[in-house]
């Protein structure tokens, strides 16, 4: 089972373990990329990041946090744009949600976000849809 209940969400987040959910393509078709949202635990709080990569897979390479940043011209401090912080696991998810458009139930493991990206590869890279017939998050959502 690739993704988490909400239960399993909080409670990786709570043992240390950062969360995560493809966002699915950005871009135009002449400058394509993808997106992903990703909560992690800090010190005292949960921070939720939004990553914003140039589409430069292919159907053997699928390692997201490798990807060049989308827009070369911000300056990403580690990665990602920090887009806020909560005090508990659950407001994390639920402010990742309404910041970026990702959906309770789609959360998986950090490190399962590329078989994520790896799904949308071979399906052709679907702009509409995630290959499952998930709609992808608003546009305006995602940063």
């Amino acid at each position: 089972m690739r993704y988490l209940t909400e239960a399993f969400t909080a409670g990786a987040l709570k043992r240390g373990r950062p969360v995560a959910q493809f966002l699915g393509p950005v871009g135009t078709p002449g400058r394509i990329g993808v997106s992903y949202v990703e909560v992690r635990p800090a010190k005292a709080s949960y921070e939720v990041y939004v990553h914003v990569v140039e589409d430069v897979g292919h159907e053997r390479f699928f390692d997201l946090v490798e990807f060049p940043p989308f827009d070369a011209d911000k300056d990403e401090e580690e990665f990602g744009r920090l887009v806020a912080t909560a005090e508990d696991p659950s407001n994390a998810l639920v402010t990742a949600e309404e910041a970026t458009g990702a959906v309770p139930g789609r959360w998986v493991n950090e490190s399962m976000v590329q078989d994520e990206f790896a799904d949308f590869v071979r399906a052709g890279r679907p702009a509409d849809q995630s290959p499952d017939g998930h709609p992808w998050p608003s546009r305006g959502a995602r940063g």
